[in-house]
């Protein structure tokens, strides 16, 4: 089949690659940097990369994916889908997809609304459940492969199962289970799955707040909390706060899905996460405090975590500008910034002078070059793992 990926970022790079094993893929994507880094891919199949525009030359495609951006909105308190807007809008003009499917984040009934406005374009939803640091690995080996179509629609039934077929054949666990449902149920789904991931990990850093709070250990209350094998060991380790691209944006996505339905739940797990970054400041500033002077707060590292390569949503962010309202004296490290200065504080690019200047070392997440500095590092890192 014949396969055209449009947005190359983290999940479009990782379908690209997956279907490029058993297909012909073709990506465009108007970041030159993410075609540049697909291009220099470790494949074994080549992916056609298209400069300029998308046109007619390329032909007629099978499936159509689109991997754009949906960021949400704070002012209007909701998905901003005009870039999957405009890009679903373009195939349908120049009519060179059998099928679009779409793996943006959506709010429910958004395909549904899309596939009204373009009666004769089939049009699915296919949510991807991808972490960002091993999204390759995870298309590889899917937990699950949802696949959404228009209820009633023998014909976007049929494209539904081809279309899960593909991936189910491209990757490396044959019997990944798929489920074929509507459009609505599939992007709620998504929602919902990312805003349960949102609490347990808001769960267990309000764990966390207790035990810094009332000088406890921690980590001995999250090992016997987690050995009951109905809660588990997964995404126990406390944080400064969730972020990443996902479940800061789809768990108050799916809060405004609820503005006229009774809850209280899914409020609290947004609210949570601002609350659990105030702590955290609150925490620093004691820590500074008990130093005396103006000590050097040191922040090491602005990503979000271990293999991600961008700030997008970390709760270091938050919580450094709180720092700053407290008027303590702050650097960074950050090996993937160029610029000496970032939001008005100063960037170090040696690991070794920001250990000495630094007074206190704040971070997110360990990494082995702290362990020699473990006496001024401030981390609600337990297990030293995401």
């Amino acid at each position: 089949m014949r396969i055209l990926v449009v947005g190359v970022g983290y999940v479009g790079r990782a379908l690209a690659l997956l279907c490029s094993r058993q297909h012909e893929v073709f990506a465009y994507d108007i970041d030159e940097r993410k075609v540049l880094a697909l291009e220099n891919a470790n494949c074994n199949h080549p992916i056609h990369v298209i400069r300029g525009s998308l046109n007619q030359d390329l032909g007629t495609v099978d499936f159509a994916l689109v991997c754009v951006p949906t960021d949400f909105d704070e002012k209007s308190h909701q998905f901003d889908t005009s870039k999957v807007d405009d890009v679903v809008a373009n195939l349908a003009t120049l009519g060179i997809a059998q099928c679009i499917v779409i793996k943006s984040t959506l709010p429910v009934g958004h395909t549904a609304s899309l596939q009204k406005r373009y009666p004769n374009q089939k049009i699915l939803f296919s949510p991807e459940f991808l972490r960002e640091a091993h999204a390759v690995e995870d298309s590889l080996h899917p937990s699950r492969i949802v696949v959404g179509y228009e209820k009633g629609n023998e014909n976007s039934l049929k494209s539904a199962e081809i279309f899960a077929n593909l991936l189910q054949i491209c990757s490396e666990d044959s019997e990944s289970p798929i489920h074929l449902v509507g459009t609505e149920e599939a992007e709620s789904a998504k929602l919902f799955a990312n805003t349960y991931l949102a609490m347990r990990v808001a769960y267990f850093n309000e764990l966390d707040t207790f035990a810094l709070f009332h000088e406890l250990s921690a980590k001995d209350i999250v090992d016997i909390v987690s050995a009951d094998p109905r809660i588990g060991n997964e995404y126990n380790n406390p944080s400064f706060g969730y972020g990443g691209y996902c479940l800061p944006k789809d768990s108050k996505e799916l809060l405004h899905g609820f503005a006229s339905i009774p809850q209280t739940l899914i409020e609290a797990v947004v609210s949570s996460n601002k609350t659990r970054k105030d702590a955290i400041a609150k925490a620093i500033v004691s820590r500074a405090k008990e130093i005396g002077g103006k000590p050097l707060i040191g922040i090491y590292r602005l990503t979000m975590k271990k293999g991600a390569d961008n700030l997008r949503q970390s709760a270091i962010l938050d919580i450094m500008a709180k720092l700053k309202e407290a008027n303590l004296s702050l650097c960074i490290y950050e090996p993937s910034l160029t610029s000496k200065v970032y939001d008005g504080v100063p960037v170090v690019t040696n690991i070794e002078d920001f250990k000495t200047q630094c007074d206190l070392i704040v971070a997110n997440r360990f990494d082995d070059v702290l362990v020699d500095i473990s006496d001024k590092l401030f981390t609600r890192d337990l297990y030293y793992r995401d």
